[in-house]
């Protein structure tokens, strides 16, 4: 894991696909107890955005390894005060070892990892979201013992985060990926051509407003909330158009017979999923909740590697 020595993660398509590959063993590796490994070093949280599971997970990560992290909520620091960010991007990176960032825009992302000369991860942005697709991936991995050739589809806001770095990884490791979504609200175009480029018609990448038939024969089922934060105030209103991609047992029924349902929380019950489902025998979301913990500690152990 040399070549992500120091290396960003603004984007799931930062890492080549031996690169993604890498941190998945490594995680299965590490959450088995195969591998433990020490980095004693110190990761700061900056995050602009309410977090449960990304905040827990990247802490006892850390520490597991070893290391510490600062919390740098951006209220109690100079940031809230106008400091521009560049110059906290320059100064924080004098400081820590690397830096988890869950911001709104992907560009303010992008702006402090061009100025922060540490390592820095995308902990979540209206754009992508790639450390839940790396627990994602390793979930999948565990259930079916192999990605490639599966078929995972996508209910829900195609525009989201989540929609967006499931192309990418899905096309990645060799998993189709189906995006069921209503007409408004496609995925960004540039993502959906970034993935058929890195499918290269080896597997299918589609984009439809069908949600029966983007389930058949699907092997994994994956939803989110159908308004992300910052959004709250169209819930309502998106109620009744998003319905029809519910994931419920009708929906379930179409997939494949040892299909799984994945949803990377917090969920509305009874909106996108159904209470039955989530809690049913097909539900591994607990244990996709889990591995983003042993994701992050691989991610993090080869960003801060020392060998």
């Amino acid at each position: 894991m040399e070549s992500l020595k120091g290396r960003d993660l603004l984007s799931l398509a930062d890492l080549t696909v031996a690169e993604l590959h890498s941190v998945l063993s490594l995680a299965i590796q590490l959450k088995s107890g195969m591998r433990k490994l020490q980095r004693r070093k110190v990761l700061g949280l900056m995050f602009s955005k309410a977090s449960t599971r990304t905040r827990v997970s990247f802490s006892v990560a850390m520490y597991q390894l070893g290391g510490h992290i600062i919390d740098l909520n951006p209220s109690v620091t100079q940031v809230s005060r106008g400091e521009p960010l560049v110059d906290t991007a320059r100064v924080l990176g004098r400081y820590l070892d690397a830096i988890a960032i869950r911001t709104f825009e992907q560009k303010d992302l992008e702006t402090f990892a061009s100025y922060a000369e540490i390592p820095v991860i995308n902990a979540l942005t209206d754009r992508e979201h790639p450390c839940q697709v790396l627990a994602d991936l390793m979930t999948v991995q565990e259930c079916f013992n192999r990605m490639a050739g599966l078929t995972l589809t996508y209910l829900g806001d195609g525009a989201n985060n989540m929609a967006h770095s499931l192309l990418l990884g899905c096309a990645m490791v060799g998993m189709n990926i189906r995006i069921a979504t209503p007409s408004q609200y496609p995925p960004n175009p540039e993502i959906v051509e970034q993935a058929k480029a890195i499918a290269a018609g080896k597997t299918e990448v589609i984009i439809t407003d069908d949600p029966a038939e983007a389930v058949q024969k699907s092997h994994v089922l994956y939803t989110d909330v159908w308004a992300s934060m910052g959004q709250e105030s169209e819930a309502d209103d998106r109620i009744p158009l998003f319905m029809p991609f519910q994931v419920n047992d009708s929906l379930l029924a179409k997939a494949d017979d040892d299909a799984i349902v994945l949803h990377c929380l917090p969920a509305h019950r009874d909106q996108e999923i159904t209470d039955g489902v989530i809690e049913g025998v097909r539900s591994r979301v607990w244990d996709q909740a889990e591995n983003r913990m042993h994701a992050q500690k691989a991610l993090l152990a080869s960003l801060l590697s020392d060998d």
